[in-house]
């Protein structure tokens, strides 16, 4: 019997317990590196080039967004095909949508270079703040590629059944961003340009290493997923594209989220602009960084178990698929409670780590971030069902769940409360969003339960 746990087990809560929390740490230590950029840059070099960090990383975000997609999307049909027992067919598809992401997110970074100053411009950025955005955002965009493959392996390490590599990985890099962010900022004093450069650093360990390892991957190791050379291109064409249409249809929801998150912050950026300023951008900049710590909690769980669901319903197994979606419904209820709470216990503390040499900026951002942080009972529930949906190949809902909760809800919330209840509109509009949406993903997971069988009754098996 093989010592790790496999995709075709029967999962009980602790087997859940034991497969995802390699990727909740994984992403969540993603999360966190993240924030280390912005308090060394606040603190070191300043509360402008924070603005403009924060003003600028949603276009970046943006680009990187297909790294979401060809990951999800690409480990929802590889495990699906695992499960239906098509072990070489399955490492085609990986191998051909691998480098597929690699070229498409080269000329994504060419482009992003060209367009950079356009688009800070667009979103406000002038003087100083035009040449601090495109400082942070250039040496990020050259190395997009290997920022989508580092976004994209988070997915599937776990189809690979090697979670646990997966977080080792990301504490690498992790940890070369840190050593490096110090480094570059606060002994060589290079600023913002520091900042951009061991993020860009961190990237390379995050995306690099995982391709290697899938590459040369040990021939006694009997896990799934290897990359392969495409041979027989031409005659093969039609059955990578297909599979590739596949892809981008399973992993639509994670694009339009992340697409869509890029796109509210940008608006909320506009908004801030306008009615406060900089101390605007900067304290939903602060409250961004340690929303995206608390969210990963629900994304590493989701990315984790969603391998699992994607493997038994390629296998048709109803009755695993019930017991894995009874007991991740339970799962997330329990994270959203204990989340709530420790945010709202963290978030002097948090603040005072970002702003705390600017008193009134500390009160704004401390204010802002306990009414915000209420939409984090609700989130997880809404994040899980875009994923279950995924990782049963119905991208369609999974994006419409995605869709609305951001790019509809919010973005509408966004702009129509700040109008009937001031500055207070813009901070409650995520909490409301995120309310309806959950009403939203409720009803579509009972609408869809007949479709591909799953039930929502008391299972017996823990």
């Amino acid at each position: 019997m093989p010592r790790y746990i496999q995709l075709s087990d029967h999962f009980t809560y602790h087997k859940l317990t034991r497969f995802t929390w390699p990727t909740v740490i994984m992403m969540v230590f993603s999360a966190l590196y993240g924030v280390v950029d912005g308090v060394m840059v606040s603190n070191f070099v300043g509360k402008t080039p924070f603005a403009a960090l924060n003003l600028i990383w949603p276009f970046v975000g943006l680009l990187s967004a297909f790294g979401f997609m060809f990951g999800t999307g690409g480990s929802a049909l590889v495990a699906k095909t695992l499960g239906e027992g098509k072990r070489q067919k399955a490492d085609e598809i990986f191998s051909f949508i691998t480098y597929t992401l690699i070229l498409f997110s080269l000329l994504l970074g060419l482009g992003g270079l060209l367009f950079l100053d356009q688009v800070a411009m667009m979103l406000g950025a002038e003087g100083e703040m035009l040449i601090l955005c495109a400082e942070y955002a250039t040496p990020l965009l050259i190395c997009l590629p290997v920022y989508a493959l580092q976004i994209y392996f988070q997915s599937f390490f776990v189809t690979a059944e090697r979670p646990k590599t997966g977080m080792w990985v990301m504490l690498a890099a992790g940890v070369t961003n840190i050593l490096l962010d110090y480094l570059f900022i606060a002994v060589w004093h290079w600023g913002l340009k520091g900042a951009a450069w061991a993020t860009a650093t961190s990237y390379m360990v995050g995306g690099l290493i995982p391709l290697s390892l899938f590459i040369f991957k040990k021939k006694d190791d009997m896990r799934p997923l290897r990359l392969v050379a495409i041979r027989r291109f031409g005659q093969k064409l039609g059955f990578y594209a297909r599979s590739l249409v596949k892809v981008a249809g399973n992993g639509l929801s994670e694009f339009v989220m992340n697409i869509s998150l890029q796109v509210v912050s940008m608006l909320y950026m506009v908004q801030l602009m306008q009615v406060i300023g900089e101390d605007g951008v900067a304290a939903y900049g602060v409250i961004m960084y340690f929303a995206w710590i608390f969210v990963s909690f629900y994304l590493g769980y989701s990315v984790g178990v969603s391998p699992v669901v994607s493997y038994h319903y390629g296998a048709e197994n109803k009755q695993e698929l019930s017991s894995l979606l009874r007991k991740s419904l339970v799962v997330m209820a329990f994270l959203g409670v204990g989340v709530l709470f420790l945010s709202q216990w963290l978030t002097p503390f948090l603040s005072s780590i970002f702003v705390g040499y600017d008193p009134d900026l500390m009160t704004l951002t401390i204010h802002a971030f306990r009414i915000y942080g209420l939409h984090f009972l609700v989130t997880g529930l809404n994040i899980y069902a875009s994923a279950f949906f995924t990782a049963l190949n119905n991208g369609i809902i999974s994006a419409l769940i995605s869709l609305s909760r951001t790019l509809i809800f919010e973005c509408a919330c966004v702009l129509i409360l700040p109008k009937l209840f001031g500055i207070e509109g813009i901070w409650w509009a995520v909490v409301v969003a995120e309310l309806i949406s959950c009403v939203l993903s409720a009803t579509l997971l009972y609408i869809y339960r007949r479709k591909y069988g799953y039930s929502f009754g008391v299972s017996s098996s823990l």
